[in-house]
């Protein structure tokens, strides 16, 4: 058997075949050596900025793509053993067959086997169980198709040999493969099977990535170069009704209506940059109001304008299976009918059958279909709980709560009214008596589903799932397809949603924000985790930058603006009052504890932990929590690491210290974890503290970034100043600390820090802010006349202090999210 090298323009089941006869080929216990001894992989490229051809690109990707297989094969393993503790299983041959180089088995399991794997996922099958040293003889990786009827599931396994070069087609004989080949040849052979790991979402990266040559963008994304540029071709912006433009005049900043502007531009790539606290869900919200409500892409042709259509003109053949796959309840009844309002403008798009009644009497023969997507399933919630809480803006300026419809699994329980599954079950007990006697086969759930996808104005997915077989089904194209912390995706995965064809990308992120998750750390040392965003800013393509932020204390945000941002990020109005924890110079807004602790690494874990932070992040927010009790009526405090063990340690601590109270007062996580949310108090806990002034990935200014800049009054860094100002970008926040007279060195015992007199030491002055910049000037000047004011007169003083504070509440609403 020869595998022949898969290109762009290959189908995706023979790219498929490629991916799982390489993977299911290897073998498992090298792989674990490999992994120990570190072995570098040879024939790896980095990845470049940009590229000449499609093979190009894929002799870079491939390889790398495959590294991180690998690792997600190993940390799979390790997180079973750790999270379920499942291991071997019996499980017994049924069946065997022999299909396209592929061997299928049936399998008999366990129930409690056959309810843990689902498709997609990698299991190994051995002769016998690998103990400890153990060397077996007739092992191989199996993929899951299907989970089957009754105790069977169905497996493909490839023993035809080991692909160990992706460049030489013919398999190497393997042994060990021989020796299962035998093995699973008898029937009712008996087998021992270990779950591994899911492989769906990176199945779904790789097809992407091999696809890249059929995307209509395939030489904008190879040399990361737009054709038209800014004003090139006005007859292709999006024309946009004038109520619609006034509101988002009123409503939006400069720099984030520049980003939709540019976006209305017709841009093919349109590349946003949010950093933190800068409107970046508010300006997406105006992106969707303008494309849902604006006119399509028009081309000047002899005699008018002309609607660009998706492809070429059907013939009468054509059109019938296309208003047959557009109209399903042609063959039934129509599960729309119900719910279809007489105007038809709910964001349902006729693309056949176009003399229904609600479509001939419609105002609206066109509107955009729009995908959504995001990383992950919190990502994802966000904007579809924003969509939910807010709206939209139609073309008349009035509020538009569109037809969406959120796609996946792990919704939140807040967003399960527009879930798929509920939105079917929806339609299905609408019409029950039209479904055959109310027999609900397969066909009507994935005709409903595919109705449901259609009529949809908007549809939110994860990007992985945007890779799902139920987008197929599908007779609208999307129009435009919106990424929302696409600075957080590994670019084949940001390719997947780009496979249904779409006319306009936006990219919507922060690269100096968390990196896209790369567990091979071979791949990632050579770039497998630079986004197609970052990988287009580097190459010099035009992003738009949101810049007015609406989160953080000026002196917060004053030093992420010049380290990360070139000083551009500016501060919106009202963020610069005064909190009352602000009295003693050491709760805020900006201060770092220098704390000599011991760092020390749990066993069997990459983590660490130091537990003199502990002690003394418990101190400190105990200092907080008894002066200033508004912090404990909710959870406005927020603690943050690095590391998941110190996270462990720190929610043992407060529930040791304060009750089990604690985690509904103080929210404690990873910096992953608290990417895209915001506290009043942010207390950050370093971790790493050694004389040799090893940081690991504390180094990663990403990382930083984000989690000094969740807190809206006060940051608090607690750390070893020692042991991190190797690093240049923490020993520039050290040197900000100090500059400002916010370094504060605390000895052992920890309890003097916090005394009477030490504290009263560190007790601020009324009106000194220990920046006397121009802008703080300004406002101790006005808040001295309006304090002089207030001995004439009471009542100015109430209604100063209520503009004061509903001030502040707009800034603190003002779109401040990630």
């Amino acid at each position: 058997m020869t595998v022949e090298k898969s290109s762009g323009g290959t189908s995706t089941s023979s790219t498929m075949d490629r991916f799982q006869k390489i993977v299911l080929s290897w073998d498992y216990l090298r792989l674990v050596t490999e992994s120990k001894g570190g072995k570098q992989a040879k024939v790896l490229q980095r990845v470049k900025n940009t590229y000449d051809s499609v093979a190009e690109y894929l002799g870079v990707f491939e390889p790398l793509l495959f590294e991180e297989v690998k690792a997600q094969i190993i940390q799979g393993r390790s997180d079973e053993e750790e999270e379920s503790g499942m291991d071997w299983r019996r499980g017994a041959v049924g069946s065997c067959t022999e299909s396209e180089g592929f061997h299928k088995l049936s399998v008999a399991v366990e129930d409690s086997f056959q309810d843990n794997v689902s498709e997609n996922d990698l299991l190994l099958l051995s002769k016998e169980k690998f103990e400890e040293g153990s060397t077996p003889n007739a092992y191989a990786f199996a993929l899951v198709e299907q989970r089957g009827g009754g105790l069977h599931i169905s497996l493909r396994t490839f023993v035809a040999g080991e692909i160990v070069n992706l460049n030489v087609a013919k398999p190497v004989k393997s042994t060990r493969l021989q020796h299962f080949a035998s093995t699973i040849a008898s029937q009712n052979s008996l087998l021992w099977i270990l779950k591994v790991c899911s492989l769906s979402t990176i199945m779904r990266e790789f097809t992407a990535m091999h696809s890249v040559a059929s995307i209509p963008f395939k030489d904008l994304i190879l040399s990361a170069t737009e054709k038209h540029k800014d004003g090139d071709d006005q007859s292709r912006a999006w024309n946009v009704p004038e109520p619609l433009m006034d509101y988002l005049k009123t409503n939006l900043n400069n720099s984030q209506l520049e980003a939709v502007n540019a976006g209305l531009s017709r841009r093919s790539f349109v590349l946003i940059q949010g950093p933190p606290g800068t409107g970046k869900t508010q300006t997406i919200l105006g992106l969707l109001s303008a494309v849902l409500h604006s006119a399509p892409a028009r081309m000047q042709i002899k005699g008018g304008f002309d609607v660009l259509k998706h492809g070429p003109e059907l013939d009468i053949d054509g059109k019938r299976a296309h208003w047959m796959k557009a109209s399903p309840w042609l063959l039934g009844a129509n599960p729309r009918d119900l719910i279809m309002p007489v105007d038809g403008d709910d964001g349902f798009y006729p693309t056949g059958n176009e003399l229904k009644p609600e479509v001939v009497s419609s105002n609206r023969k066109y509107r955009a279909h729009v995908l959504v997507c995001a990383p992950s399933n919190s990502a994802l919630d966000e904007i579809v709980l924003r969509v939910l809480k807010t709206g939209i803006r139609d073309e008349n300026n009035n509020t538009y709560n569109p037809k969406i419809v959120r796609i996946g699994v792990k919704a939140l329980h807040s967003v399960k009214a527009v879930s798929m599954d509920y939105l079917i079950q929806q339609k299905l007990s609408g019409v029950d008596r039209t479904l055959d006697g109310g027999r609900r086969g397969a066909g009507e759930y994935d005709r409903i589903r595919a109705s449901i996808l259609d009529e949809a104005a908007i549809v939110f997915s994860t990007l992985s799932f945007s890779g799902s077989s139920i987008f197929s089904r599908m007779s609208r194209a999307f129009d435009v397809v919106i990424i929302d912390e696409a600075a957080q995706a590994v670019e084949p995965a940001t390719l997947i949603p780009l496979v249904h064809g779409c006319r306009q990308i936006f990219l919507v992120g922060d690269p100096v924000q968390l990196p896209a998750t790369v567990i091979s750390q071979t791949a990632q040392k050579l770039g497998y985790g630079t986004s197609l965003f970052k990988r287009f800013q580097a190459a010099g393509f035009p992003v738009q930058m949101l810049k007015i932020q609406y989160r953080m204390h000026p002196e917060i945000s004053m030093f992420p603006s010049k380290e990360f941002y070139e000083g551009v990020l500016q501060d919106g109005e009202g963020l610069s009052r005064k909190r009352p924890w602000h009295s003693y110079s050491c709760f805020g807004p900006f201060c770092f504890f220098d704390v000599d602790g011991i760092e020390s690494q749990p066993s069997g874990s990459g983590s660490w932990v130091n537990q003199d932070e502990v002690e003394f992040i418990t101190l400190l927010y105990h200092q907080l929590a008894m002066r200033y009790p508004e912090l404990k009526s909710s959870p406005e405090v927020g603690v943050i690491s690095p590391y998941r063990h110190q996270v462990k340690l720190l929610k043992d601590s407060f529930r040791s210290t304060f009750g089990d109270q604690s985690k509904e007062l103080i929210d404690v996580s990873t910096v992953d974890g608290f990417q895209g949310r915001e506290k009043e108090i942010v207390i950050f806990s370093c971790v790493r503290c050694n004389e040799e002034q090893k940081i690991g990935f504390v180094s990663d200014f990403r990382r930083m970034n984000v989690a000094i800049t969740r807190a809206k009054s006060a940051v608090l860094v607690v750390g070893s100043a020692s042991t991190l100002k190797q690093d240049k970008h923490w020993n520039n926040l050290v040197e900000s600390a100090k500059e400002r007279n916010r370094f504060f060195k605390v000895p052992k015992p920890f309890t003097t820090f916090f005394g009477e007199d030490n504290l009263k030491a560190m007790k601020v002055e009324k009106y000194l802010l220990p920046v006397p910049n121009a802008q703080v000037l300004e406002e101790i000047n006005q808040e001295v006349v309006r304090q002089e004011l207030m001995n004439v007169d009471d009542a100015a003083d109430h209604a100063d202090a209520g503009d004061d504070d509903d001030a502040a509440m707009d800034a603190d609403d003002g779109g401040g999210d990630d």
